[in-house]
């Protein structure tokens, strides 16, 4: 970092807290890190968006917004004196520099399963206060980042199945015991299967090598935008949704789906 760009991390942070004194921002003063929380999810899920459609100006804006709630966090944290934005530079630097000893130490780590490995055993070595390898799994998740991320920290310690047909085959069983589930009518039951069924799936994405969150958010994109197109021929008709039976609407869906325009990324739905 040269000067001038610590100049403007400091200028942020200056900015941040004027908002935040006395005299400052009436809304940005009311902020607590509990208020903040919402936004700081939407604002990384905004990064991501931007990143994946790979708009810089967007992407750039988005690392902004995301960074100015760092930030804030940091300033809430300051004004009642348990830490400040120095602290949170310099633990990450240093979990940085401990956690790379292949490269800023004499540990050797020649590819990246190595050094995920060895980031696993620095990692537990830190918090061996707690003794359970997944107790750092944050709860706030969403639901297939947190499974994928579950299974992968598991394959690192061995705890994996060693071909993908045997991943298929337990997606293949445990949709049966969705089948006898449903049968016997029992909800809970119902719930149980069903979420043993999405995480054997995610666990095909991640054997796959593929994001579980990413395949599903573009199979919903590729509904909505087949929904859209639905919906569009059903005016260009004098329709409206909900007037025209299931049978008629397939059967405009499936033209869709053969359309050459409509992008074919994941499977059909």
């Amino acid at each position: 970092m040269d000067q001038s760009t610590g100049d403007r991390f400091r200028k942020l942070c200056e900015i941040v807290a004027k908002l935040r004194a006395p005299g400052g921002c009436p809304w940005d003063r009311e902020q607590t890190h509990e208020s903040l929380l919402p936004a700081l999810i939407e604002e990384a899920y905004e990064v991501a968006e931007a990143a994946d459609a790979k708009n810089d100006a967007h992407f750039r804006e988005e690392l902004g917004d995301l960074l100015l709630l760092v930030v804030m966090h940091a300033e809430i944290a300051q004004e009642s004196g348990r830490f400040n934005i120095d602290n949170v530079l310099q633990e990450i630097s240093d979990k940085l520099v401990r956690r790379h000893p292949h490269v800023f130490g004499t540990s050797d780590a020649r590819d990246s399963g190595a050094v995920l490995k060895q980031w696993e055993a620095i990692k537990r070595e830190e918090k061996k206060a707690d003794s359970h390898y997944l107790a750092s799994l944050p709860k706030a998740l969403p639901a297939l980042i947190r499974g994928q991320k579950a299974q992968s920290k598991a394959a690192r310690v061995n705890f994996d199945w060693t071909e993908v047909r045997d991943v298929i085959a337990k997606v293949e069983e445990e949709l049966c015991e969705v089948k006898d589930a449903i049968a016997s009518q029992d909800r809970e039951m119902i719930t149980d299967e069903i979420g043993d069924v999405l995480f054997a799936v995610v666990n095909l994405a991640r054997k796959c090598e593929i994001d579980a969150e990413s395949a599903s958010q573009k199979a919903t994109d590729k509904f909505v935008a087949r929904f859209n197109r639905l919906e569009d021929e059903l005016r260009r008709q004098g329709k409206r949704l909900g007037d025209v039976d299931l049978a008629e609407m397939d059967a405009i869906w499936e033209r869709i789906k053969k359309t050459p325009n409509v992008q074919r990324s994941t499977p059909d739905v």
